[in-house]
């Protein structure tokens, strides 16, 4: 029984608590874990995507740049969102799949960490991690009413939330505000159960759609009481200084990579999501690049740009390259990091010259799946992005046969025993 079940009664929903009875327990068994990460700019899909599938394809030159890697990562094409078209503001469904992002009354629907966070976010203090790299407030995170979670692009705010320890008086505090806000929610729990008897059918749906979303806060509320009281991990790394030169995607990306690599290593959460937004335009800091970023990607068709943009999104690799390789070189029992750890890049993006959303740039790392190959599922983005999705959260030990607009799990793409 999955452990936030709902009984309805009179048209209410009533959720339980946790019964460690009735949940999954994956005992002593090291935790799996999940990074998802997005660039809303995309790749230059010639140079991302090999010519060749299967185990033995040849290298495409960003593929090139993961070679240490090679048998650690899948590389995808043929994946998209099906119905799930509007260039640059599909990156709000990249994770959850949600169809017509464009369209009037759009609302979002809850994204694959989300699930997750629902089933292993009690396990630590953070039940999940939104992060971002650049401007703006998006998010990659979404949750089950669609609400957009706020993410963090401040790497040392990151690092007070995870390892800084507030004195005595300010945990008492903070524990004291929590539980006043737990006070506060169950009076006004009375307030919208009387109010459920005296509307329509329609408003109560929406009524029961808010009432669980208020339950949720309720528990997160009591949640973080508890944690508050139990002493955070301590590093041997300083705290960050915060790169804000918009200039600097490089330095941006790394800081707030090592963040998500030391929230994972000390088991402070284990779902991650991060959010590389580049269309402010900003000019990236590396030699041989001239123009602005999101330029650039419109003027593919130019051989300097295309040369300057392909720097620009292999150094971008190269940084999801070294964060593999740290997880890869922790240690965690008889295995490390990397093994229990899906590394997810991708992009809303398929082609971001001509504001494509079809057959998106997506690679998966590590997890413990058999990776080392190029796995191609037609050319023009034919099977559901969802499918993998349901793939990796079966992955965590969360039983899923349909996730958005799935047809199943993702074909090819096997599990080590």
């Amino acid at each position: 029984m999955q452990r936030r079940t709902f009984l309805r009664g009179s048209g209410a929903f009533l959720a339980l608590p946790f019964l460690p009875t009735l949940t999954r327990s994956q005992g002593a068994e090291t935790p799996r874990r999940l990074i998802a990460m997005c660039n809303d700019l995309g790749f230059i899909p010639d140079y991302f995507f090999p010519k060749t599938t299967g185990r033995d394809y040849q290298h495409s030159p960003y593929t090139e740049v993961l070679d240490d890697f090679r048998d650690q990562f899948t590389v995808f094409s043929g994946l998209s969102h099906p119905e799930c078209v509007g260039g640059h503001q599909t990156d709000k469904c990249f994770l959850t799949g949600a169809m017509h992002p464009r369209k009037p009354g759009f609302k979002n629907t809850i994204s694959i960490d989300q699930i997750a966070a629902t089933e292993l976010g009690s396990a630590t203090r953070f039940p999940s991690l939104a992060l971002r790299i650049g401007p703006g407030g998006a998010s990659l995170s979404y949750s089950s009413n669609g609400v957009r979670i706020p993410s963090e692009d401040s790497p040392s705010k990151v690092y007070q939330r995870l390892f800084v320890q507030g004195t005595p008086q300010e945990v008492e505090r903070q524990v004291t505000q929590l539980r006043d806000g737990q006070s506060l929610m169950d009076s006004f729990s009375d307030r919208i159960k009387t109010l459920e008897n005296t509307v329509g059918a329609e408003d109560k749906i929406r009524l029961d759609q808010f009432f669980t979303s208020f339950r949720d806060l309720e528990q997160r509320l009591e949640k973080n009481a508890e944690w508050e009281q139990q002493p955070k991990p301590t590093v041997d790394v300083k705290m960050p200084k915060d790169v804000r030169t918009a200039e600097a995607l490089v330095e941006r990306t790394r800081l707030m990579l090592d963040m998500t690599k030391l929230a994972v290593e000390t088991d402070s959460t284990r779902l991650v999501t991060i959010f590389a937004t580049q269309q402010f335009n900003p000019k990236v800091d590396l030699p041989g690049v001239e123009l602005p970023h999101h330029a650039l990607t419109h003027q593919q068709g130019q051989a300097k740009s295309r040369e300057q943009l392909s720097i620009v999104e292999k150094a971008q690799l190269a940084e999801y390259g070294r964060l593999l390789g740290s997880l890869r070189d922790t240690p965690e029992g008889e295995e490390n990091l990397l093994d229990r750890t899906m590394v997810l890049l991708g992009s809303n993006m398929g082609n971001a010259n001509s504001h494509s959303n079809a057959n998106l740039p997506v690679v998966l790392a590590g997890g413990g799946f058999q990776h080392g190959r190029h796995l191609a599922y037609g050319g023009r983005g034919d099977e559901p992005l969802s499918n993998l999705y349901v793939s990796m959260l079966n992955r965590l030990n969360i039983p899923t046969e349909r996730f958005s607009t799935s047809t199943g799990p993702l074909k090819g793409l096997e599990m080590l025993g």
